[in-house]
């Protein structure tokens, strides 16, 4: 059993005492900012004024103090398939293996994206594209070692292609290494407090996999999901923010600084995160540890720069560090943007019965019994919530 590192620092670092704050009893009051109000005070009231003048606002504010910039510049873009199997998974399947190389002052990196694509289809194929944060063994082309992580075979047999990248090759996972492989493509990056790091990269690479899914005649572009747990969920929300090609955004078990509100300081923290990881997130954002309240934004804005596209995101019940009420009350709270483009939310006043999912509505919702991961019975739901709006 692979446990989320995080979940390792609880048991080894803050020991029993750290159980207090699982209590909601310990949740001080808080107020959330409020989406719908202009910097200028004015209360925004349509969609227009939300795409011109509230959504940037709360975009650059994210960039600022939290995520770090997102450059869109770069020299060159190129797309070699370097593996193309036509009937892989016995004949099930169109497989690709296509190195996308990034090119800028002198630099190249190249992210490698492993797409089954199913043979049993009429035209291009909607995608799901999995932001890989656990070993890449987990998306392996062979198909050596299956996983519930990334259950190519259910997503082929249900009429979706599959892809994923691994993080390691937009930044590796380490403070010590983070900036050895696409930040070298924009150092400039490395030295501002606003600057991209290891979270931002990810979702920069999840960006350029949309650059080349543009040119594959055999994925509809139009349709595609950007997948991401843990870690890789806080980059998947992050890349549907920045990036409205992506047609729906699903985060697993993102917590802090993903899904979940960081003013309720409810399991992992901005304070503890921001320590145990210095390499995710912006230099600037540090000056909220233990200072929730200034923040100018909350995850439920994050939330809300998604719309009007569909968002799920999930819950596992012996995650609380992810804070699964937090993460619920986001999407609670981002309603009244999904409302402005007259988009259906079903979500309940309090959050659905273990293991009953929000399927048919725009913003979608589970807490699925069980631990920090990413299971069939998660992708299950990503898929019944993608054949809900496939017709959108």
């Amino acid at each position: 059993m692979r446990i989320h590192s995080a979940v390792l620092i609880i048991g080894l670092c803050l020991g029993k005492a750290y159980a207090q704050n699982y209590a909601e009893s310990k949740v001080s009051a808080y107020a959330l900012p409020e989406v719908l109000k202009a910097a200028n005070g004015k209360i925004i009231r349509n969609k227009a004024s939300w795409e011109k003048t509230r959504r940037p606002e709360i975009l650059r504010l994210f960039e600022n103090n939290v995520y770090g910039e997102m450059p869109k510049d770069y020299e060159d873009i190129k797309f070699v398939v370097t593996n193309d199997e036509p009937m892989a998974m016995e004949g099930k399947a169109h497989l690709k293996e296509v190195a996308i190389t990034v090119s800028r002052l002198g630099k190249t990196v190249a992210i490698h994206l492993t797409l089954f694509i199913p043979n049993n289809r009429k035209g291009p194929s909607p995608a799901f594209l999995l932001i890989n944060n656990r070993p890449p063994g987990n998306t392996q082309a062979s198909r050596e070692t299956k996983s519930e992580f990334w259950p190519a075979e259910m997503l082929i047999s249900s009429g979706y292609a599959i892809a994923a990248f691994h993080v390691a090759d937009a930044a590796p996972d380490k403070k010590e290494e983070y900036m050895n492989r696409a930040l070298q493509l924009y150092p400039e990056q490395l030295t501002k407090d606003n600057g991209m790091k290891a979270v931002g990269t990810w979702a920069w690479a999840a960006s350029r996999v949309m650059d080349y899914f543009k040119t594959d005649k055999d994925i509809d572009f139009k349709k595609v999901a950007v997948v991401g747990h843990s870690r890789g969920g806080k980059a998947a929300l992050w890349a549907g923010a920045q990036d409205q090609r992506f047609a729906m955004v699903i985060a697993n078990c993102s917590g802090n600084t993903g899904a979940a509100l960081s003013r309720r300081k409810f399991g992992e923290t901005v304070k503890v995160i921001n320590t145990n990881f210095p390499h995710w997130f912006a230099t600037s954002y540090k000056q909220y540890n233990d200072n929730e309240n200034t923040l100018p934004v909350d995850q439920h804005m994050l939330i809300s720069l998604i719309a009007p596209r569909p968002v799920y995101t999930t819950n596992a019940t012996k995650d609380l560090w992810a804070d699964p009420k937090g993460s619920y009350l986001s999407l609670i709270n981002a309603e009244p943007v999904y409302a402005l483009y007259g988009k259906h939310s079903a979500l309940t006043a309090e959050p659905p019965a273990i293991n009953d999912a929000i399927i048919n509505s725009a913003i979608g919702y589970h807490n699925r019994e069980g631990i920090h991961d990413m299971t069939a019975f998660d992708w299950a739901n990503f898929i019944r919530f993608a054949n809900f709006h496939k017709h959108e």
